[in-house]
């Protein structure tokens, strides 16, 4: 195969005589030839002076090709031998292994990755990493791939000593990164109900909790100590409030609940952040209230507790008496009006099936607004909307390839044009015609 290679272009090609008796030339060397052997040679190469036609004829096109075939077993054993040589030297090989992306459909484990020679198995850290980066990557896809990354652990996580590295890789960087604590306490609440290990020592579930105490005992000194240690707290805290918010046990009768026993462990976490009023402090609480305030609240009033007026007035006092920085009590006194407002709930809305625009304030919320020519906003609360409205909808439904994305007519419009504007046009044809005239 070689020997059809590093050549220039057209060498070593052989114009072959035709064998049918009505195309060719006589044999007896007759000057007349046929017209498809009249034909102009290959071009020379640059160095060699130009022949003339005459010169050239069809035994020097034949005597050529069978120097060039004579040429070609040197040249194909010196191709060989060099690739040859690269063979040796190559340090590529057929029996690589293949790398397979997380979540790719396969037919073998994605877990494990072989070749001809090597058996390479990652470790629990380097699977719990790669899983948790993607879905800090792709957090829309929890949905579609839970499944799928709750049986790769079901297979990895067979042992007490697994399953204390996972919880302790997943509160890391549930902690460490920010944004993940929502999607890491989503992870945390589906593997406490569908992670097969449980041992007697402790579940998925219990072993988190056990870890957030640890970092729970140490908030005293947390809140006092250096910028990096308030800032790896104050992570801690978020993600606690969110594991309160996702976190569902299942009591006796089957119905989900919440963990109670991070109810009281919030508000010790919330009094700890107010002892020691810096604006890091501060800024970690009323994100926590922002974020679990209204659940807080509802369940402190179903045991017949005012924790959240004591809260309330205990941020009353931080903002007159505390040496927080101006944009921090602004913060608070926000947060104040959030909660007299129910932490902007609205309540008193009718049922969907009862529901008025005299009884029902968002009545008229999820019903799309319209424009007239001047500018004028058309919604659902005006008398003529529904018939206007049901007109677009039966246009859009007969007509749907005419109809823009955004609902418009797209070829409403499109012959028509404004008299000014036209007016306008004709003018400007005119004076450009009347210009070029000239």
């Amino acid at each position: 195969m070689n020997e059809n290679f590093d050549r220039a272009p057209g060498a070593g090609r052989v114009r072959v005589q035709p064998t049918c008796p009505g195309l060719s030339g006589a044999g007896d060397g007759d000057a007349k030839t046929s017209l498809f052997n009249q034909r102009e040679p290959l071009r020379q190469p640059r160095t060699s002076p130009p022949l003339s036609e005459n010169n050239i004829s069809t035994s020097n096109d034949i005597a050529g090709a069978d120097a060039r075939r004579q040429n070609k077993p040197q040249q194909s054993a010196y191709d060989n031998s060099t690739a040859a040589a690269l063979v040796k030297s190559s340090k590529l090989s057929a029996n690589a292994a293949v790398f397979v992306p997380f979540g790719g459909n396969t037919d073998e484990d994605p877990a494990f990755y072989y070749d001809s020679e090597s058996y390479y198995e990652p470790t629990l850290a380097e699977l719990v990493a790669d899983i948790l980066g993607h879905l800090s990557s792709s957090p829309g896809s929890f949905e579609s791939d839970i499944e799928e990354i709750t049986d790769t652990l079901n297979y990895w996580v067979t042992t007490e000593e697994t399953l204390q590295e996972l919880v302790e890789l997943i509160y890391t960087q549930s902690t460490a990164i920010p944004n993940f604590s929502y999607t890491g306490a989503r992870l945390c609440n589906h593997l406490s109900h569908n992670l097969a290990i449980s041992p007697a020592s402790g579940n998925f579930r219990q072993r988190l909790l056990q870890r957030c105490q640890k970092e729970y005992e140490q908030r005293a000194v947390a809140v006092q100590g250096d910028k990096e240690t308030q800032k790896s707290f104050h992570s801690f805290v978020l993600f606690l409030g969110e594991v309160y918010l996702n976190l569902e046990v299942k009591s006796g009768k089957g119905t989900p609940n919440r963990a109670n026993i991070l109810l009281a462990a919030l508000k010790e976490l919330l009094n700890s952040l107010f002892s020691n009023p810096v604006d890091a402090n501060l800024i970690c609480a009323v994100k926590l209230l922002k974020l679990t305030g209204s659940v807080l609240e509802d369940a402190w009033k179903e045991s017949g507790k005012s924790d959240m007026e004591e809260l309330i007035h205990r941020i009353e006092a931080v903002v007159l008496d505390a040496s927080c920085s101006r944009d921090v009590k602004q913060m608070l006194l926000k947060l104040v009006e959030l909660r007299s407002s129910d932490w902007g709930r609205v309540h008193g809305a009718a049922a969907a099936s009862n529901a008025t625009p005299d009884n029902d304030p968002n009545y008229f919320m999820n019903e799309p607004t319209f424009y007239t020519a001047d500018g004028t906003p058309f919604t659902a609360a005006d008398p003529e909307y529904s018939e206007k409205y049901q007109e677009i909808l039966d246009r859009e439904e007969y007509f749907p390839e005419l109809y823009e994305e955004n609902g418009d007519d797209s070829f409403y419009f499109e012959d028509e044009m404004d008299p000014e504007i036209e007016e306008a046009f004709e003018n400007f044809c005119l004076e450009s015609e009347r210009k070029r005239q000239q």
